[in-house]
């Protein structure tokens, strides 16, 4: 990971991001600014730039300097007044702002941790110095507050490099993102595409366990060793292709392969028409899961049926734009592009049901992320879901979206259940299937269940930070703190901008009586609600209460409409049972999802005494 200014290049994940909001950058833009940031204050020239980045590609020379007109815009950066890019005439380009390289980190270590909890809960001994004890925490100290980015230590280390291994029974796959072989290298999206839907197409075979999109995507054009792969993902077998596109005609090429040696168990080339590609993907899917099923699962696994759903080629571009887009993020940019071709796709085929899945995850994501009128997001998501249903009832998708806005909003948990069981019938081996069963047992007051979801779903999804973050936060929530200390890490190694990873760090501190270490946390903390909601509660702790109650003061001034339940908890944390619940009822009247933490969050335990904690939970039809 390397900054300049209020940008991250990721090289690991090959992309780029101002704050937390990922940009959109062309492939050969990134590659040519991943080049210069590389190379900081150094004459790049024409020659070097094609040398390097293209050797084996004719890249016609003009293209290098639409290209730095591709970055300039996208950074924001003016050619008379640069502040990243500057043009040496008839000589070459200078990377001109500061670079830092983030990939050095200090570890976490949960045994300093526990010793430090140790040291702050027991009584000293008499013949303890003083002087000692101080000087002690002069050192720990320091290294407690840069603990929320770093690594686990050496025994975690060597537990992250050994696992996942591969099945032992070898009915485990990754689909690998295919690789866009067309002339112009503008195919991403559509070979992204047919990758993911035929994750989905796989997950339907009961007894296949289908590495995420998510993790298996981590290797894009990366061309990583099979065996490194199958290690990394935990499979034993990898379906890998090729796209190849020129106008309406497209070269498909796929095989299957046993990790563990590169044993090609099948493989086939299609030679179609673009509207054909409903057909090859059918075809794809049957032909890998039928030589599972002969070869792996020995004749068991229920055959894929072909697929009902069958539009025109505009639609189904515009539909796998959409995807592309709400894949790379849940910032405002990539939401808004993504519900735009779900609206295409409609326009060209308003049967379509996946398109309407689509969009009502699209409504459902914006509405989390507060990017406009909850309410009628929410709406939207549950018309849109209903209306895909309708054209097609085995569209689990649409059940999934239904469920999420049954649990973030409508709170009818019943409704809810049906909807997860529903998909789970028709894709049992779905990452998100796991996820949303996962966050409803939560709910529902059933951590033990929910920890065993989110641990089988990190075994499908094993490079995805956010698998990590969500199952850190329930370890914590079930007060097992070494283990989400231990999930933390994982997720800051695959990620150290990872959102929520310090403020749920915050929240174990402040469970085992460090505040200082909480606020430390809180400082590092991105997200504007978690970060004051830290702090008002830690200042509390430490005894501050002007502090506390100017973070608090911050907190509802700037968070009232979205983060009422927050302000909730620092209420109850700080023993103000009456405001505390006023809170939970205006959390109430706005329908703010967190009140789905309501049986589980330990911020809130003071008001679980009061009856007016069982009333509330009754109203909220939750089991007492």
């Amino acid at each position: 990971m390397k900054s300049f200014q209020a940008f991250r290049l990721d090289t690991a994940n090959q992309c780029l991001w101002r704050g937390e909001e990922r940009v959109s950058i062309p492939p050969k833009p990134y590659d040519m600014l991943r080049y210069l940031v590389e190379n900081p204050g150094r004459l790049i020239t024409q020659e070097e730039f094609l040398e390097k980045l293209w050797p084996k590609t004719y890249v016609n020379p003009e293209l290098i300097r639409k290209y730095i007109l591709d970055i300039r815009k996208i950074l924001g950066d003016r050619p008379d007044k640069p502040e990243f890019i500057e043009t040496v005439t008839k000589r070459g380009y200078r990377f001109i702002a500061s670079v830092v390289d983030e990939g050095a980190t200090t570890p976490i270590n949960p045994t300093a941790i526990e010793e430090e909890i140790r040291m702050e809960t027991t009584p000293s001994r008499p013949e303890s110095s003083p002087r000692k004890r101080s000087l002690w925490k002069l050192v720990l100290t320091p290294v407690l507050a840069v603990v929320v980015v770093t690594a686990i230590g050496r025994q975690l280390r060597v537990a992250r490099t050994e696992r996942p291994v591969p099945s032992s029974n070898d009915t485990s796959i990754a689909v690998l993102p295919f690789a866009d072989m067309s002339p112009g290298k503008d195919q991403e999206y559509f070979s992204d595409g047919l990758a993911e839907q035929l994750i989905h197409e796989l997950a339907k075979v009961s007894g296949l366990k289908v590495v995420g999109r998510s993790s298996a995507f981590q290797f894009q054009d990366k061309n990583e060793d099979l065996r490194d792969v199958g290690r990394k993902l935990g499979v034993a077998n990898v379906l890998e292709g090729s796209v190849r596109r020129e106008g309406n005609h497209v070269r498909i090429t796929a095989e299957l392969i046993k990790a563990d040696d590169g044993f090609q168990l099948w493989s086939q080339t299609y030679d179609r028409e673009i509207k054909d590609i409903f057909a090859v993907q059918d075809e794809i899917a049957r032909s890998t899961t039928q030589v599972l099923r002969l070869k792996l699962l020995g004749g068991s696994g229920q055959p894929i049926p072909s697929s009902s759903q069958n539009p025109n080629s505009d639609a189904y571009q515009a539909y796998l734009q959409a995807k592309y887009f709400i894949g790379r993020g849940r910032g405002k940019e990539d939401l808004e592009k993504a519900l735009a071709y779900a609206d295409t796709a409609i326009k060209f085929d308003e049967r379509y049901a996946p398109a309407w899945a689509l969009r009502a995850s699209v409504h459902n994501a914006m509405a989390e992320a507060e990017l406009s009128d909850d309410m009628q997001q929410y709406r939207e998501a549950r018309n849109d879901a209903e209306r895909a249903i309708v054209l097609d009832f085995n569209c689990a998708s649409a059940y999934l979206a239904l469920a999420e806005n049954q649990l973030d909003h409508d709170w009818d948990w019943d409704a809810a259940k049906g909807f997860v069981t529903r998909a789970e019938v028709i894709e049992p081996g779905s990452t998100e299937v796991l996820r949303v069963s996962s966050n409803l047992f939560w709910v529902l007051g059933d951590l033990d269940q929910a920890i065993k979801l989110r641990e089988q779903l990190v075994a499908l999804d094993p490079l995805r930070a956010d698998s990590f973050i969500d199952r850190a936060f329930l370890l914590y929530l079930a007060g097992r703190y070494k283990e989400a200390l231990a999930d933390l890490q994982k997720a800051l190694d695959l990620n150290p901008h990872a959102a929520f990873a310090n403020f749920t760090l915050g929240l174990i501190f402040l469970a085992e009586g460090m505040p200082r270490q909480a606020l430390a946390a809180a400082e590092k903390e991105q997200s504007d609600w978690a970060k004051l909601t830290l702090q008002a509660s830690a200042d509390h702790a430490l005894g501050r209460e002007r502090d506390s109650n100017a973070a608090l003061t911050q907190l509802v001034a700037k968070h009232a409409a979205d983060a009422a339940f927050q302000v909730a908890e620092v209420y109850a944390f700080r023993g103000e049972s009456d405001k505390a619940f006023q809170w939970l009822e205006r959390a109430y009247e706005q329908r703010d999802a967190g009140l789905t933490m309501i049986k589980t969050d330990p911020l809130l335990k003071t008001l679980r005494r009061d009856a007016r904690y069982g009333e509330f939970v009754k109203k909220m039809h939750l089991p007492s």
